[in-house]
């Protein structure tokens, strides 16, 4: 069967079409978005051990001034970026239970919740009387970048070159404040009851529900052209 001038123009401009989308689309042979840094430099998330170890001879004499500067650092750090439990492990000997004591109380008065404490005692190595502290945190990490294995001057085939967005998700990785948020966000806080209380009441008497502003307040960024 033949086609006539008209079937035949249909079918080419049907196969333009389905050529010209073919070469724009997003996905390369195995169905992944090769336009996506994410799917081609995925960002890891793994746990990573952090520990301090400060010297301590005896629980009335306390810690060394730059000692004590760690410490309060390292829980400040555990408290902002640790999962889970914070650790205290001293050597055994008479004095174990004082050190705990100082330390746990230390701790405690920085913000971190008891039960979140963990305590325990190990034998002396050798000369290493150390106090340590330690606590599990999470840190975001990417395989290098610099795959320039493809020639970026042939674009032919439409796709993007192995390297793209590697950098980004590199600063990402570095950046990211807690990377526990590339895994999974933070659990919201419960809203504010006599708040949605006010406002559902003045919506229903027909008043404004936003916040009246006073007198001194202004949204202007600068008064520089008045």
């Amino acid at each position: 069967m033949s086609l006539g001038t008209k079937d035949f123009l249909r079918l080419a401009s049907l196969v333009a079409i389905l050529a010209a989308g073919s070469c724009s689309s997003p996905f390369d042979d195995k169905g992944g978005l090769v336009e996506d840094p994410m799917t081609n430099h995925p960002i890891q998330v793994e746990p990573n051990y952090r520990s301090l170890k400060l010297s301590f001879s005896a629980p009335n004499a306390g810690l060394m001034p730059e000692d004590s500067q760690k410490f309060d650092a390292f829980v400040a750090d555990f408290i902002a970026h640790g999962n889970g439990a914070i650790s205290i492990t001293v050597p055994s000997g008479r004095d174990a239970d004082a050190t705990i004591g100082y330390f746990g109380e230390r701790m405690a008065a920085a913000g971190v919740p008891r039960d979140r404490i963990l305590v325990g005692t190990r034998d002396k190595v050798g000369s290493d009387a150390r106090v340590e502290i330690g606590y599990i945190s999470y840190q975001a990490s990417t395989a290098p970048c610099g795959d320039w294995s493809t020639n970026l001057a042939y674009t032919a085939s439409n796709t993007i070159n192995p390297n793209f967005g590697c950098a980004v998700q590199h600063n990402i990785a570095a950046q990211v404040a807690d990377p526990r948020d590339l895994i999974a966000p933070h659990d919201s806080t419960p809203g504010d009851a006599a708040r949605r209380a006010v406002v559902y009441d003045n919506y229903r008497q027909g008043k404004p529900t936003g916040a009246t502003l006073t007198p001194d307040q202004s949204a202007a960024v600068s008064d520089v052209n008045k």
